[in-house]
């Protein structure tokens, strides 16, 4: 149910009288879903809206009629979005791979239900070779986006036996959190910008660092990120509080992140649409 729908609902209950026990349990619910509904999704709408700056104007019509106008900004959550529908369980895989450290992914043994370098593979074959409806070329294309935004947020090449950092306790500013959430939601949210001022406030790069950035192939990607993953396993302590020196010392690469996230996709999406 979306955020404002549950709004709305309220002056309902009061005319009801409902339990107050259920209207504390309704309140906390709604402030839940508005929080997730802001901050949750920043990141990769940042990553959307980089992405459309790079693209050619060819990929760029052709993503547009694909998408019936919705910006790619807009498109980035829907892999998110369908989490909750039990007929999209299949993708949850696509979002992550669990690597151990000592191993490369092409070393390493490869979830059997996909992993997310397959997903974004399969996304992109599906894309350049298969002929497709409307709707599968957009879930593709949707998926696609998503996909790759979550391939440069380190902790999504996190360790299995932590769940990707998600069982790495940590606190946020005092608040009880995971490194994860750290990197997925809880820095973006410190920062306290509007996706579009967040895509603004990107390093801005030289030709050569861009093109650095754009050279190589998924699989060089997928390595220059989990080295990454590496370095943020040692940036904190488990049950360490982090809050201003961590901002400091890592938001410039989360924000670096997005910006490569946005000019890899586009070279993707300039590939299969130019």
């Amino acid at each position: 149910m979306k955020p404002l729908r549950l709004l709305k609902t309220i002056p309902f209950i009061f005319e009801k009288k409902i339990d107050m026990k259920y209207l504390l349990a309704f309140l906390i619910l709604s402030q839940t879903l508005l929080a997730s509904e802001d901050w949750g999704q920043n990141g990769h709408r940042t990553v959307g809206e980089t992405a459309e700056q790079y693209l050619k104007s060819k990929a760029s019509r052709k993503i547009d009629r694909i998408l019936n106008g919705q910006s790619i900004a807009d498109a980035s959550t829907y892999a998110d979005e369908i989490k909750s529908d039990r007929a999209y369980d299949k993708y949850k895989p696509w979002h992550y791979a669990n690597i151990p450290f000592d191993q490369t992914y092409s070393e390493a043994d490869k979830n059997p239900k996909g992993d997310i370098v397959y997903g974004i593979e399969e996304c992109i074959r599906n894309l350049k070779y298969e002929e497709l409806s409307k709707e599968k070329e957009q879930f593709y294309l949707k998926m696609l986006i998503h996909l790759v935004g979550d391939m440069h947020q380190p902790l999504h090449f996190g360790l299995k036996e932590d769940k990707g950092a998600n069982d790495f306790k940590v606190k946020w500013f005092y608040n009880s959190t995971n490194l994860h959430s750290v990197w997925d939601t809880k820095m973006i949210e410190s920062y306290n910008m509007s996706y579009t001022e967040l895509a603004e406030s990107l390093p801005e790069l030289s030709k050569t660092e861009i093109n650095d950035i754009k050279a190589g192939a998924l699989l060089d990607w997928v390595e220059e990120n989990r080295n990454l993953t590496r370095e943020v396993y040692k940036s904190a302590e488990a049950n360490e509080n982090l809050s201003y020196r961590y901002m400091y010392d890592w938001f410039g690469v989360s924000q670096l992140q997005m910006k490569k996230a946005g000019i890899r996709l586009a070279v993707i999406l300039n590939d299969i649409y130019s």
